[in-house]
């Protein structure tokens, strides 16, 4: 049997966790895997500055530090932001799978130009950042959103009403004026939407999470991992400094 673990970025209840666990209806994976969601202990109220970007890598850096030692085979980052993705395949050798990045280079599967569909623009730098990094800006046709407030907690629950219409009119957007072929999600908190816009627009929808579900089912099958030529080991690791900061936090919520 193989064990994901999905770090899931924002402390929240069980309750909440759960809605984060319901993006796994979305795919259907093999059997022999199982996946368990943690939520952090480190973590910004939202990401939406340079501070709330470095407190989300330490935050998710420190949840996933011992997903190996505790018999994980990957580790599925639930967030597309790709917080902590490069820190933990640094300390990790088991395959450390980022829904963003992925996503983007799926869509270059898809299609030749994509969109990155968001609830609100000040979600844009985390996007524009993973575009530098994977040298694709000049394949990302455009980011929309209806500058609506993401919960991060409850999701979409009670606003699908009005959240999933205008959604729908953004991405429509994205099609017919800016000559998207694909589009992304720009959160796993959209998750809930995907069925809805899967049915109604005319090119691919792509889901990061449950993407990112697939893909560390894959990496194992294939037995791939993450270079360490490209994230190389720690020369002095520090998980106890990391382990601490959790704790210290931990403590005082």
């Amino acid at each position: 049997m193989h064990k994901v673990l999905v770090i899931v970025p924002f402390p929240m209840s069980d309750e909440n966790l759960s809605k984060r666990q319901a993006q796994l209806e979305a795919v259907k994976l093999g059997p022999g895997i199982r996946f368990d969601f943690k939520a952090v202990r480190i973590a910004p109220v939202n990401y939406v500055s340079q501070q709330d970007a470095l407190l989300a890598d330490v935050g998710i850096l420190e949840a996933g530090l011992s997903a190996q030692e505790e018999g994980y085979d990957a580790v599925c980052i639930d967030t597309v932001s790709d917080s902590g993705m490069a820190a933990l395949r640094s300390v990790l050798s088991i395959p450390v799978i980022g829904a963003g990045r992925h996503a983007m280079l799926a869509a270059q599967m898809l299609g030749d130009r994509f969109s990155i569909l968001s609830m609100w623009s000040r979600w844009d730098p985390l996007y524009k950042k993973t575009l530098a990094d994977l040298g694709l800006a000049h394949k990302c046709a455009s980011m929309r959103s209806p500058e609506m407030e993401p919960n991060n907690q409850k999701l979409l629950k009670g606003r699908e009403d009005t959240v999933f219409p205008a959604l729908h009119r953004v991405a429509m957007q994205c099609i017919e004026e800016d000559g998207a072929d694909v589009i992304i999600l720009g959160s796993t908190t959209m998750h809930e939407t995907h069925a809805y816009l899967a049915e109604r627009l005319p090119v691919p929808v792509i889901n990061p999470g449950p993407l990112s579900y697939r893909l560390a089912e894959t990496a194992l099958r294939l037995r791939l991992s993450h270079s360490k030529s490209a994230y190389p080991a720690p020369l002095a690791p520090r998980p106890d400094m990391f382990r601490a900061m959790g704790e210290h936090v931990a403590a005082r919520s």
